[in-house]
């Protein structure tokens, strides 16, 4: 639709004529369940909206995604819905000082998980609907002024098939058959929401007493589909949100300002989560079907504290515009895991932020698209891209920075101050910068300036000189920047020193906080202290950049990196030697020889998972294309060992039989994985649950082992909706043409299968050992994608644009193709090039990784 991508300049001149009053909105859902055998297309809405027009006489537009209109009235005039909407937008002619604009709609349900998603359960035919909208898909829902500034009070009605329940953001009861809830605050359209269905429901209370001896109490709720709720440990999620609220109301001194608190775990969800004032949702994939690790469950607390955050950074603040989204996922992001450190069972989050949530940040931070943290948002398909690893780990990294550059109570004042001046309202840099100098003393503007406006992560290095006697003569820190980004920063950094100790743990012994500013920085403190085995120049995480090492320390850690005693200096190291290999300084190849020496040593979870995936992708994009096989065979001969020697029933055990699964391509370890399955072999306190099974029968698919009927078998045994998506990824990834014929059929020249089966038909299309067979869709992909992303929904354009990139086909041919689309295609939408670009910079840095490893063969 021409007028479906708002642009920011659009939206300054809308925000600047109206002032939106409120919302009512009734929607009728009792088409959600199908009539015979007919499929429900659309449902009705029906919206009034009371604004003021500051310019009376003015022309504006309401927004609409919608198959069809039935009436529009404007100021009692009825409009012709013909004349006035165009698919995505009504035109508002001649407004009044005060106007009451009523729109009757129908609005097509979502398969996409965009607008109004409807879900049928496979195991018992049940529906369920749920709301999904950031940035801009209230509007599949409801008409509407759909920007973050313009916040507005909303009510809703809801009629729903007899036996459900809906949720909205406000309280709800059930009068004369229509749901009606409580008027929210003044929010934005993105965070309003709608949940119904025949949802299990588990209910609890929070209460607190206020500083002002006030009591406050908050109904609690937590809800998924029926099918999952013998797996559903609602007690934990109601005891990592209570410590969540616990927390956020010692810091904050605001009490939480939207009424009842419900959580919802949906399915086919596209995000991890959503900050819906009153009523987050979740993807289901956070109820555990089967065993995980803890760190699985310290990525669901994550979230929850995340999604909380945002009801301060996000819901009662909120950004003017999507310039500024890190003014709320920054925050969040890095509030997830202050909290969780903070209130929770998970005290050594800093660990898993290092070693996982960095990574994404450094990898995005380093892409041909990286922006700085408040980023140049031109329109809605701009402001959905950047969702990305800067605006939400970097901004949080920054943020880590920035505590440590002013002080936490600082900081914290700060966030206080800021809630209780811009409370309901919308917010620029400026006004988060204002309060942050208020409460430090500082000028934040510098600081701003480096961190905040710039682009690109600054390379930190050490420089040891010794003297005669063997000790530190002069310690340096080197900063260095790209040539692309050359900005240089202040960083606050601590330097840790660590030697070997006669046991042979390498420990540290000298710690130094000190300023980076310069290109060289000399650490004077340091000068006379021992010779250090190992030099760690963001020993504690507390900044932003990749650590390098001299050569001593990088010696020191090829032989003695399990010896490392502390979990995050270790977790640290790590991602600095992953760093070294993605930018080609450290073959892949050892980088693979460092986990399989030292992995399982490995005492975080979380940190060895990730090894587990970095291993993984080392071996399938990085490594010389002729070592591949042989790494292969490590990697799975290194995972069977380690689960042997693993200790029974544990989730380092579990850990390393999914890796098992995910590396096993030789005839022997596909037997054994079909031994595990049919029970025939047993792994002394390994149980193969569902999940797992799953997880086994991916690679048997993959490798022409398991086929078509035993994939059946198994849907048959788990008839569900998790079920199904496993079979769709699994059949996928079976090693024959007409099978990829199918799968990129039912991808891309048809829109037939929901966003959670496109994702798992995706993830089943390409694998690593099937290169020569996906080999001809290389091109057929340059040739669709300007297409796929011209009719399909944007997140399905998204999901099909990333997922079915020909990185596999990892030559300098495949480089060059996407070079020449590029120039023949600079005029297509920018958030598409933006995509490729993208794609085409991690296929590069492959080939670069791939030369760089090839030379080790001559060592």
């Amino acid at each position: 639709m021409p007028g479906e991508n708002l642009t920011r300049d659009e939206a300054r001149e809308r925000a600047a004529l109206l002032s939106v009053d409120g919302y009512d909105v009734e929607l009728d859902l009792r088409s959600a369940v199908a009539d015979g055998d007919g499929e429900p297309r659309t449902f009705r809405s029906v919206t009034t909206i009371r604004f003021r027009c500051n310019e009376p006489g003015a022309s504006t537009f309401a927004d609409l995604i919608a198959p069809g209109v039935t009436a529009v009235t404007l100021n009692g005039k009825d409009l012709d819905p013909g004349e006035v909407f165009d698919g995505s937008r009504i035109a508002l002619e001649d407004l009044a000082a005060e106007n009451e604009l009523t729109v009757d709609a129908r609005c097509a349900y979502s398969r996409t998980g965009e607008g109004l998603h409807r879900f049928v359960d496979p195991e018992d035919g049940e529906v369920y609907l749920y709301t999904q909208y950031e940035p801009a898909d209230a509007r599949r829902v409801f008409a509407n002024f759909e920007q973050p500034d313009l916040k507005a009070p909303y009510r809703f009605e809801v009629q729903a098939p007899e036996g459900w329940t809906v949720w909205s953001n406000g309280a709800g009861e059930l009068i004369d058959g229509v749901w009606r809830f409580a008027e929210t605050k003044p929010i934005s359209t993105y965070i309003t929401c709608v949940v119904a269905g025949p949802y299990h429901y588990v209910t609890d209370r929070y209460e607190r007493v206020l500083a002002d001896g006030s009591k406050l109490e908050i109904p609690l709720g937590a809800m998924c589909r029926k099918g999952l709720a013998p797996h559903f440990d609602a007690d934990d999620v109601f005891l990592v949100t209570k410590q969540g609220l616990d927390f956020f109301h010692d810091h904050f001194d605001y009490p939480y300002p939207f009424g009842k608190y419900d959580q919802a775990f949906v399915p086919e969800y596209n995000l991890g989560a959503m900050e819906n004032p009153g009523l987050v949702t979740f993807r289901e994939e956070y109820i555990f079907r089967g065993k995980v690790t803890r760190a699985s469950y310290e990525a669901r607390a994550n979230v929850i504290l995340h999604e909380m955050a945002h009801m301060w950074f996000g819901d009662l603040v909120t950004m003017e515009w999507w310039d500024d989204l890190w003014l709320k996922e920054s925050f969040a992001d890095f509030m997830g895991t202050f909290a969780s450190v903070g209130a929770t069972r998970f005290e050594d989050a800093w660990i898993t932020f290092a070693n996982r949530r960095k990574a994404w940040a450094y990898r995005a931070d380093q892409l041909p698209s990286t922006h700085p943290i408040t980023a140049d948002i031109r329109d809605l398909q701009d402001a959905k891209l950047n969702f990305d690893g800067i605006t939400y780990a970097k901004g949080a990294s920054v943020l880590k920075q920035l505590v440590a550059y002013v002080g936490q109570d600082a900081f914290l004042e700060g966030a206080r101050r800021y809630f209780k001046r811009h409370a309901y309202g919308n917010t620029r840099l400026g006004d988060l910068l204002s309060v942050l100098a208020e409460t430090s003393g500082r000028d934040m503007t510098v600081w701003a300036r480096s961190w905040l406006q710039t682009a690109g992560v600054n390379s930190l290095t050490p420089q040891v000189l010794l003297d005669a006697e063997g000790r530190v003569a002069e310690l340096a820190v080197v900063q260095e920047a790209p040539e692309s980004h050359p900005e240089e920063r202040p960083h606050r950094i601590a330097v840790g020193l660590y030697r070997l100790t006669p046991g042979g743990a390498l420990e540290r012994y000298a710690r130094v906080e000190t300023d980076v500013h310069e290109p060289r920085t000399v650490v004077a403190d340091l000068a006379g202290a021992e010779a250090p085995d190992l030099v760690l120049v963001n020993d504690d995480d507390l900044t932003y950049c990749k650590t390098r090492f001299d050569d001593t320390s990088l010696a020191t850690l090829r032989e003695h990196l399990g010896a490392l005693t502390d979990p995050l200096a270790r977790a640290l190291c790590w991602s600095a030697l992953w760093n070294l290999t993605r930018d080609a300084l450290l073959p892949a190849r050892d980088f693979v020889d460092l986990v399989l020496r030292f992995a399982g040593r490995e005492s975080d979870i979380g940190v060895l998972q990730m090894l587990h995936a970095w291993a993984d992708s080392a071996v399938v994009h990085y490594v010389a294309p002729e070592w591949r096989e042989t790494g292969g065979e490590l990697l799975a001969e290194g995972a069977l060992r380690e689960l042997e020697a693993a200790e029974p029933g544990s989730e380092h055990q579990l850990a390393w039989a999914r890796f098992f699964a995910t590396v096993a391509s030789g005839e022997t370890d596909l037997a054994l994985l079909g031994r595990l399955l049919d029970g025939t072999e047993v792994v002394d306190g390994l149980e193969v649950d569902q999940e797992l099974r799953w997880a086994f029968l991916q690679p048997l698919a993959a490798h022409g082992v398991a086929g078509e009927r035993e994939l059946a078998a198994e849907l048959a045994r788990d008839d569900t909706a998790s079920g199904k998506r496993h079979q769709v990824r699994c059949l996928a990834a079976r090693p024959s043409a007409a099978v990829k014929a199918q799968a990129w059929a039912q991808v891309v020249e048809s829109d037939a299968l929901s966003n959670a089966l496109v994702e798992a038909t995706i993830a089943g299309f390409a694998q690593p050992s099937q290169r020569e067979l996906t080999a001809p869709y290389a091109e057929r992909y340059f040739a669709s994608i300007e297409r796929v992303w011209r009719e399909r929904s944007i997140q399905i354009g998204m999901d099909v644009v990333r997922g079915l990139f020909p990185s596999l086909q990892d030559s300098p041919g495949t480089l060059r193709a996407a070079d020449a689309w590029l120039a023949a295609h600079e005029g297509a939408a920018p958030a598409l090039r933006r995509l490729v670009l993208e794609a085409r910079d991690d296929l590069a840095r492959a080939l670069r990784a791939q030369a760089c490893d090839a030379e080790a063969d001559g060592r």
